[in-house]
């Protein structure tokens, strides 16, 4: 009894701990004070919250911000005036310029080379990226014409460097955007129907898919952090299994991502990744990422790159992860040009470019040379021999054999002949053949239309008035010979 008694006075005391454990995180009960599990959970996680802002922004100091980094592009472009030009593709949920530096020898201009892109901060609180890619511009610009790397990126290669893809995510140290969306996860989705609604897509997602509509990038790297590591397609798979899910240019993937890897002064020593590379299913499943996205509907072989253990370090670790990262990201630009087989496709028929499809034999992958110069630049490993096959409906196909070296890129130029209708025509020239295009051009749309029927009776009045005029010569001539008699022959 006396332990009834005990208990029935402490009961007040123990009721809080008898209560059972999913009302942390159900409705509001009926306790008068107002303070249950669930504003208990709610306000602990706001204080997280703040903690955490707190510490990112304590972090954040020595980092350029959105502003500073906006001034800075734009000092770079007036400092290196003479091979860069500065523009944006769009503008962040909360209006910010997504500023793109081009870095070339002709800045601007269409060119038969290859063009990459690099993208940095595409998750708001990895903002390593924004500050090696600024770093990386301006060594390029200080070694043109001095270092060898340099001046042979700046001469052969449109470089394109976008240093915050998310600058709201930035400014408000979180990994998505202003609309807390994940845009490594906003893209359009080989395996399942997720983000094909237009409407429904981040402005920064748009922003990219068009930028990728108006240049023809041959390949790209978007910098992360959170690990170390170099991570190549494909991301994720049919079944969302976590395994290897090899691309159809699998090979190539994983010599790109060894280039990264074996330039970097500790990634390929990983003890979690052999030889500091992966495939994304591999690693971790993703959907709707921009890596993926890239390779299927742009045609760039794009990695993923993770360039710093911790996703926000101290400003003063910087300085050392530049000198880590610098020689990887130059090789990676420059392979474009030291790897791979690269070349133009002309018509026989006219002798004018032929945007063309190129394929490699063995490998289901297509690439389509450019409209301008049909020039193409398709990455492969080094050390094989492949068969090139250059296609283009109307023209008859034509392939050949090349073996690439361990240190050069191959040329290869195509010249396609149209193919024959069976009535002995050739069908229509499907280049823009050129001797003066432009004029041809115009000739044809004077001699088009209204002008063609007046220029046909132009023709049959001249017609007609030039055989009244012989007609009129020939009457002349007989009335002549009459009134001299017969022509007499001459002396022998």
């Amino acid at each position: 009894m006396r332990l009834i008694l005990f208990l029935l006075v402490l009961s007040p005391q123990l009721s809080p701990l008898l209560r059972p454990a999913s009302a942390r995180g159900g409705e509001r009960g009926g306790n008068s004070s107002g303070f249950t599990g669930h504003t208990y959970v709610g306000r602990r996680r706001l204080l997280l919250e703040e903690n955490h802002l707190q510490k990112l922004d304590k972090l954040a100091q020595g980092y350029m911000s959105n502003s500073e980094l906006e001034m800075e592009v734009k000092s770079f472009g007036q400092r290196c005036a003479n091979i860069s030009r500065i523009y944006s593709i769009g503008k962040s949920v909360m209006g910010v310029p997504l500023w793109v530096i081009e870095i070339s020898d002709k800045p601007g201009e269409k060119e038969a080379e290859p063009a990459f892109k690099f993208i940095g901060n595409v998750h708001g609180d990895e903002p390593v990226g924004r500050e090696l890619l600024l770093l990386l511009a301006n060594w390029l610009c200080d070694n043109y014409m001095k270092d060898p790397l340099a001046t042979l990126i700046i001469k052969n290669v449109h470089l394109h460097v976008l240093p915050s893809m998310n600058p709201d995510g930035f400014s408000l140290r979180r990994r998505g955007n202003a609309n807390n969306i994940d845009l490594n996860r906003d893209f359009p989705d080989q395996f399942f129907p997720m983000n094909d609604d237009v409407d429904g897509r981040q402005p920064e997602t748009k922003a990219i898919m068009n930028w990728l509509e108006e240049i023809r990038f041959t390949a790209s790297a978007s910098l992360h952090g959170g690990a170390l590591v170099a991570n190549y397609p494909w991301d994720g798979t049919h079944n969302q299994t976590r395994n290897y899910y090899g691309c159809p240019d699998d090979d190539t993937f994983r010599f790109l991502a060894s280039i990264y890897s074996r330039s970097h002064h500790n990634m390929s020593l990983s003890e979690e990744f052999k030889g500091g590379i992966t495939n994304g299913a591999s690693w971790y499943p993703i959907y709707g990422g921009m890596q993926d996205w890239n390779y299927i509907y742009g045609g760039c072989f794009e990695l993923t790159l993770e360039i710093s253990d911790n996703k926000w370090p101290t400003a003063d670790e910087l300085p050392m992860l530049w000198e880590f990262n610098k020689m990887s990201m130059l090789n990676l630009a420059a392979s474009l040009v030291k790897t791979g087989v690269h070349g133009r496709i002309f018509s026989s028929d006219c002798g004018g470019p032929l945007p063309a499809y190129i394929a490699i034999k063995e490998i289901n992958y297509t690439i389509k040379a450019s409209k301008e110069f049909a020039d193409y630049h398709r990455l492969l490993v080094p050390g094989g021999r492949y068969e090139v096959v250059a296609t283009m409906p109307g023209y008859r196909s034509k392939s050949t054999s090349i073996l690439l070296g361990n240190e050069a890129a191959g040329a290869v130029d195509f010249i396609l002949d149209p193919e024959v209708a069976s009535v002995g025509n050739q069908l229509r020239c499907g280049c823009d053949c050129s001797c003066d295009n432009m004029s041809r051009h115009k000739l044809l749309l004077f001699w088009s239309g209204p002008q063609l029927e007046l220029s046909f009776i132009g023709i049959f009045l001249l017609m007609f008035l030039c055989f009244l005029l012989k007609r009129r010569t020939i009457f002349s001539y007989f009335k002549h010979r009459q009134s001299i008699g017969p022509r007499r022959s001459s002396a022998a």
